[in-house]
């Protein structure tokens, strides 16, 4: 670890915790179900830990300063490690008020992870390609999660057999190391100003057409994504007929094959033309899913949810790079944690409109994110109109 670049570690420790997110976060769904929650309550339960993420968020933004942000990670990572083992031995307990606070607490805390790494890197080095390195460490790890729920779930190992509580804890075996990894960073003293909140908004954000644009675009992209895949495992096992196994297997392929376009269209498949971009990203996704509403044909809606997640992780360093990256060290914290809030309540309305649509039926779901992303295409082409304007006036 001592040998490695000091933002190659922060990554190292994003790699376990994805593993352990992919692992439990795959399951954890069927989880649910499997003691008794129906759908709706999963929704409901998602969102609002969803929603008390932000509420999270908005605290680290006010109270945790840069050169503290290693030591709250940690305490975090910790809180959750404890929650999970609770998560454990309340499996087939019936408790379900205590099951919802605590699933509402293991969402609060895996987001709180999520959007706190990327400032920590900010400390050590700011580029668009770090920044899709972060994302693509998070997005192929979790993959390597549920690769391994896929290849053990349902499998009996030295006696054991594998199950959605199996996996759990599994998950926390891998959450251990990545506190074990967090621990041994050594991040330098930084010289942390903290600057008025107040200052932070007025700059970055109100004074910013380009700025306040985006945090819409966000919003609706969360909310978008959320509505047709907020409940991904149960819509395979329950809609479409895949078994937990092989609805694991399927979403890892998916996933794998993204993690590398992901990877390609950062080094060589990024068109000149951003338009070009936002097209590939969003536009063919659009198209999918208003076919998949209109037909409710099931291989039609599988092909739209499987295009989907293949260009899911392709492009953010244009998506997002620019707008992130546009704003001084001293306020990325504060920034990244309002970007956040922004795109977790848009999770949350998502997946609560999922719940719903589920009930209506599995078209609604597609059809309805279908309207959102009409929104979020068109403020997308906006923002790059924006950009280039802002550019050719300096």
């Amino acid at each position: 670890m001592s040998k490695l670049k000091k933002e190659d570690q922060i990554l190292v420790m994003l790699a376990f915790f994805s593993i352990s997110v992919g692992l439990w976060g795959n399951f954890r769904q069927l989880w649910l179900e499997a003691n008794n929650f129906s759908v709706t309550n999963i929704s409901n339960i998602i969102s609002i830990g969803t929603f008390i993420s932000v509420l999270g968020i908005i605290f680290v933004g006010k109270y945790i300063k840069l050169d503290k942000l290693k030591y709250f990670i940690t305490f975090t990572l910790l809180i959750k490690l404890f929650n999970m083992l609770l998560l454990l031995k309340l499996n087939n307990s019936l408790n379900s008020a205590l099951i919802n606070t605590s699933i509402a607490i293991d969402v609060l805390a895996e987001y709180i992870i999520i959007s706190s790494i990327y400032p920590l890197i900010t400390t050590i080095l700011k580029n668009n390609t770090i920044y899709s390195k972060r994302k693509l460490t998070e997005y192929l790890f979790r993959d390597v999660g549920v690769l391994i729920g896929g290849l053990l779930i349902g499998k009996t190992i030295i006696g054991i057999f594998v199950n959605y509580n199996v996996c759990l804890f599994l998950s926390i075996i891998f959450l251990g190391i990545a506190i074990i990894t967090n621990v041994n960073l050594r991040v330098e003293k930084l010289n942390d100003i903290k600057k008025d909140t107040k200052s932070f908004l007025i700059k970055y954000i109100l004074k910013s057409k380009i700025q306040i644009l985006y945090a819409i675009y966000t919003f609706i992209g969360a909310a978008a994504m959320s509505t047709a895949l907020g409940l991904k495992m149960l819509t395979f096992t329950n809609y479409l007929g895949f078994s937990d196994g092989d609805a694991t297997n399927y979403l890892l392929i998916i996933g794998l094959i993204a993690d590398v376009i992901g990877i390609l269209a950062l080094k060589y498949l990024t068109p000149k033309n951003d338009y070009i971009t936002i097209t590939i990203k969003f536009g063919i996704r659009f198209i999918a899913y208003t076919i998949a509403f209109f037909s409710n044909n099931i291989l039609i809606t599988l092909i739209a949810i499987t295009w989907s997640i293949l260009i899911s992780t392709a492009y953010e360093n244009v998506c997002d790079g620019y707008y992130i990256n546009g704003v001084e060290n001293e306020y990325q914290l504060r920034y990244t944690n309002f970007r956040y809030i922004i795109r977790f309540l848009g999770e949350a309305v998502g997946v609560f409109l999922c719940g719903l649509m589920y009930e209506i039926g599995l078209r609604y779901m597609f059809g309805l994110s279908a309207i959102f992303m009409i929104f979020q295409i068109g403020l997308a082409y906006y923002l790059i109109y924006l950009r280039r304007m802002e550019k050719s006036n300096l």
